[in-house]
């Protein structure tokens, strides 16, 4: 087991839960921080003082207070340790079940577990430090299809913007003016066209309202 985890979550009753989990499976040293800044000063302390941090459970959402941060959410920690701690295993547990974004922390940052915040949230955590623990990567039910084969459609940022604004109800014509005045590109009406169209044949949607019913049940937007 683990005997080394820093958790990084500025909800305390959850910082609680996590702990308790933590000693149930014989964690012999657990430290825990609000703030993203402080686990990254920890983590990289511990490095310097030869007792590295294993493991590291991160919420990705922080609310701002008083204190100016400089990783203000924990996708920014996550981006900045894995490029200069890449032996250090992460675990996300957060509310977070969009399968995008899933898919993004695993294939872009390397994250070794995923999990949900839910009833059941804490005995996913559990199954997901022991899974960790022996290199294999762990997605809780939620999440699990962020990489099935059938959900492997090619989908930038730039779509999920076009799809969130279609689905707020703005016409083409509407979205073409959005994405002008937030200097979003491409920003034409004819872009606009051609990408929804192709997003249409790749769903295999039949309209816009189908497109944008699909794409919510893929936990896409």
């Amino acid at each position: 087991m683990f005997t080394k985890v820093l958790v990084s979550e500025d909800m305390e009753d959850i910082n609680k839960g996590v702990h308790s989990a933590l000693c149930e499976l014989g964690v012999k040293e657990i430290q825990q921080v609000q703030y993203c800044d402080d686990a990254y000063l920890k983590i990289k302390k511990a490095i310097l003082d030869d007792v590295p941090f294993q493991l590291l459970i991160s919420d990705l959402s922080f609310k701002t207070d008083y204190r100016t941060q400089k990783f203000q959410s924990g996708e920014a920690l996550i981006k900045k340790l894995k490029e200069e701690c890449p032996s250090l295993k992460i675990i996300v547990y957060s509310v977070e079940d969009r399968l995008q974004k899933v898919r993004a922390l695993i294939t872009d940052y390397q994250v070794d577990g995923y999990v949900c915040k839910s009833r059941r949230g804490l005995n996913e955590l559990s199954k997901a430090i022991k899974s960790v623990l022996n290199h294999t990567l762990y997605l809780s039910p939620e999440v699990a299809q962020a990489f099935n084969a059938n959900n492997n459609l090619e989908i930038d940022d730039f779509d999920i913007q076009l799809l969130k604004q279609l689905s707020n109800g703005l016409s083409q014509e509407e979205i073409s003016t959005h994405f002008k005045n937030n200097n979003i590109s491409p920003s034409s009406l004819s872009s606009i066209e051609k990408r929804l169209n192709k997003l249409r044949i790749e769903f295999k949607a039949n309209n816009a309202i189908h497109l944008v019913a699909i794409v919510k049940d893929l936990g896409l937007i």
